[in-house]
């Protein structure tokens, strides 16, 4: 069965005594999704997947969609995918089957489906409708809500993209079931940032919660207090040039990290990368911004029990730091010297946003991360 959270309610329910009861009572049925699709022109319904979607969720999306007619198309999965040519696949999908200004465009996947899907959205015949149907636990707390989009460009992690919102952002738990535990670790790695820089009790909660087990039923109350916290900050500040910087705690390091490995031709998990650059990042807080300790030694403690270390010789730092020269949050100051630009912590809850470190502090805190 599919779930839908919608986002706009789950404030005011917050606190309920039983959300999940709560959550399981919104069933995703003829309200909802059903009326986007059911008001679509004759020939305007468009479905983007991945080869694993296809596999493995397009089913039961076809099953609840029944007879309605759509047009379906299917990329190759993988971040090295995520690039301008797969974009220009989508748009000569959309054009050679007449997509009009009233098409809608369903998002079927993961992050990578969900940020090309949505830019490619965004930007044929100057923007069309869309819906975000993900599929991954990363994608459900992270890439489908918030409103951005994007693709890689010279290796760079989505550094062409727009903010767009989606029409919906349609939440189906039971969809995680053909996950393997690599993407429920790399997910689960997103909702420990939001613990990080919102909330000590969604920390607590997610500390405990039995990673062994992968349980639905308990973690789709953390899934929606996850997307609670990255609704209430991307809603403050949309095109983030303040407080939602904090969302990319980790991800300076962790997207250098995560270009540095798609540079070898490998397929690296976003989720792994982000908890290696929030261990280098609380690192970095300990020493500069007075954050606790303990917290370091929480976060290398579940890094050593589930992630691993990334692999890096030195001649791989120095790329690396390259990589980090081309985040999107960096900005030149007056002299003109571009800065690497971090969210620190001085404590959970605490992010501090705009943070410039000299390479010096920025190795010794990789330093920390390759020798654990």
């Amino acid at each position: 069965m599919f779930f839908q959270i919608r986002l706009q309610n789950y404030k005011k329910n917050r606190n309920f005594a039983n959300f999940y009861s709560y959550l399981c009572n919104m069933l995703f049925n003829t309200s909802s999704i059903r009326e986007y699709l059911c008001a679509c022109p004759t020939g305007q319904l468009f479905v983007l997947t991945d080869t694993n979607t296809a596999a493995h969720c397009l089913p039961i999306f076809a099953d609840f969609i029944g007879n309605l007619p759509y047009h379906l198309m299917t990329l190759d999965a993988g971040d090295t995918n995520k690039n301008i040519n797969s974009v220009q696949l989508v748009w000569e999908f959309l054009l050679k089957n007449c997509a009009t200004r009233q098409a809608l465009l369903v998002n079927l996947g993961g992050g990578i489906v969900t940020d090309l899907g949505g830019f490619a959205a965004a930007t044929y015949m100057r923007g069309i409708r869309f819906v975000n149907i993900p599929t991954t636990l990363l994608a459900m707390v992270d890439a489908s809500s918030g409103g951005k989009t994007g693709c890689n460009f010279l290796g760079v992690k989505n550094a062409i993209g727009t903010f767009t919102q989606p029409l919906d952002t349609l939440i189906c738990p039971s969809l995680l079931k053909s996950l393997p535990a690599t993407e429920w670790l790399s997910g689960y790695a997103e909702m420990l940032k939001h613990g990080l820089i919102a909330d000590k009790k969604h920390w607590q909660d997610l500390l405990a919660w039995d990673i062994h087990q992968q349980d639905i039923a308990t973690l789709t109350p953390l899934i929606a207090d996850s997307l609670a916290i990255k609704k209430q900050i991307a809603e403050a500040d949309p095109y983030e040039v303040g407080i939602r910087k904090v969302l990319n705690f980790g991800h300076t390091i962790g997207h250098a990290i995560e270009a540095a490995y798609i540079h070898q031709g490998l397929q690296p998990y976003h989720g792994y990368c982000v908890l290696w650059g929030m261990v280098a990042e609380v690192y970095l807080s300990v020493v500069h911004t007075g954050c606790p300790r303990e917290i370091l030694t929480q976060l290398t403690h579940l890094m050593v029990e589930y992630y691993g270390k990334p692999e890096c010789n030195c001649r791989q730092r120095e790329q690396l730091m390259e990589y980090m020269m081309h985040d999107k949050k960096n900005r030149v100051t007056t002299t003109s010297y571009l800065q690497i630009n971090f969210t620190l912590l001085r404590d959970i809850g605490a992010p501090i946003i705009n943070q410039e470190l000299s390479r010096a502090a920025i190795n010794e805190a990789l330093e920390y991360l390759f020798s654990i």
